[in-house]
């Protein structure tokens, strides 16, 4: 029978090694509250500012509320629901002039870290690709409240859309280079599926 010192000493050997054995806290997965979130943008000319949004996105969202670092974020839309309510605007937008949506249907970020910066604040590191060009971007998100698995998040950062292959400009109405894209998000945890 071991002594209790030599007793208490292999437990303190031992407390590391359990504590590594011991799996780690999952980050969750959470919906999309779509009445309550958008992805907008605004890209100006010298005539005027096109106010715009995409109608038709999904995402992936896994938050650990605890370590930022294991949240994640997916998001996909659908090139052709951009909707700056103007028809001819937006048919003109969905050509090849602009996100050429036959050639490319879809736009997508895909994180790759997520990073804490200040209180209620993080920097979303992530890979977009628009028009088949991707690449690296910072996001910064605002937590507005996250509680009991549901939250809202929102930010905006600028894009230049030159540098993802979008180059069409009028000589009429120059059109900046610089895209203004703002974004609010709703989210809750999925409620869990009946027992059976």
């Amino acid at each position: 029978m071991f002594s209790a010192p030599f007793a208490r000493a292999a437990a303190v050997l031992a407390l590391p090694m359990l504590v590594a054995a011991r799996p780690l806290p999952e980050a969750k997965p959470h919906v999309i509250d779509k009445a309550h979130s958008e992805i907008n943008f605004v890209a100006d000319s010298r005539m005027l500012s096109a106010h715009g949004y995409f109608g038709k996105w999904d995402a992936d969202v896994k938050i650990d509320a605890a370590n930022a670092a294991a949240s994640s974020v997916s998001i996909t839309i659908e090139a052709a629901s951009i909707n700056t309510r103007v028809e001819m605007r937006d048919n003109h937008l969905r050509s090849p002039d602009f996100f050429d949506v036959a050639k490319y249907p879809t736009i997508t970020f895909k994180s790759v870290s997520v990073t804490s910066t200040a209180a209620n604040k993080v920097d979303v590191v992530g890979d977009l690709t628009v028009r088949g060009v991707t690449k690296r971007i910072t996001v910064p998100a605002t937590v507005v409240f996250y509680e009991k698995g549901a939250g809202r998040f929102r930010g905006q950062f600028t894009l230049l859309r030159k540098d993802f292959g979008v180059t069409y400009d009028s000589a009429v109405n120059p059109i900046e280079n610089e895209v203004q894209v703002q974004w609010d998000i709703a989210l809750k945890e999925p409620t869990p599926a009946p027992a059976k």
